[in-house]
């Protein structure tokens, strides 16, 4: 999922605020900056269309909602960080993890392979070298609760990552409309908040 531009020019205000601390991160280029729900590896055409048929399918039966991008960390912890994220507020994440799982399920009777545990993130930066660097670990925690502002999340998109010099960019291949939250109706709902497709 793409994020709105406010949100990206939030996010890239903190990228460049970061950058003159620590010149060891890849940073993320603002345009490219998303959440990834699930990553799909090379896929061929034919399985391409399977792919989106599938996520066609789900996503008329997922209400669109709302997330709060909120915070810094670092995977795997701040005091050795290997990939710097911006965060998803409580409500927000589990909404996001309701859907992840959804994918998930729509997806792995087509090959492939299910995630261990899905943490809800948008990739700021990746270190070259992990390494201890006390100011970064600093800075990180001393945004540990800053609010970077709201999205609306009614759409969901398979993407194409191509790596260059420059990093890697990110192209929407296909974009799949999340049924409006009023369009819910009397439509039967499974436990995990999504409706049934059957």
């Amino acid at each position: 999922m793409l994020l709105g531009e406010d949100v990206r020019g939030r996010l890239a205000e903190e990228i460049a605020r970061l950058r003159g601390l620590s010149r060891s991160v890849a940073w993320t280029v603002p345009e490219n900056l998303h959440i990834t729900l699930k990553f799909l590896g090379p896929i061929e055409l034919t399985q391409r269309a399977l792919v989106a048929t599938a996520l066609a399918r789900l996503a008329s039966s997922v209400p669109s909602f709302d997330i709060t991008l909120r915070g810094l960390g670092a995977f795997p912890s701040l005091t050795r960080p290997r990939v710097i994220w911006g965060g998803v507020d409580d409500a927000g994440a589990h909404a996001l993890i309701t859907l992840a799982d959804s994918v998930e399920r729509a997806l792995t009777p087509l090959g492939f392979s299910a995630e261990e545990r899905f943490v809800p993130h948008v990739t700021l930066g990746r270190v070259r070298q992990p390494r201890r660097d006390p100011v970064l670990t600093e800075a990180l925690a001393l945004a540990s609760t800053r609010d970077f502002g709201g999205v609306h999340v009614d759409r969901i998109a398979l993407m194409r990552s191509a790596l260059s010099p420059r990093g890697a960019r990110h192209d929407e291949l296909a974009t799949w409309a999340l049924s409006r939250s009023s369009d819910r109706g009397d439509r039967g709902e499974v436990g995990d908040g999504t409706r049934r497709t059957d």
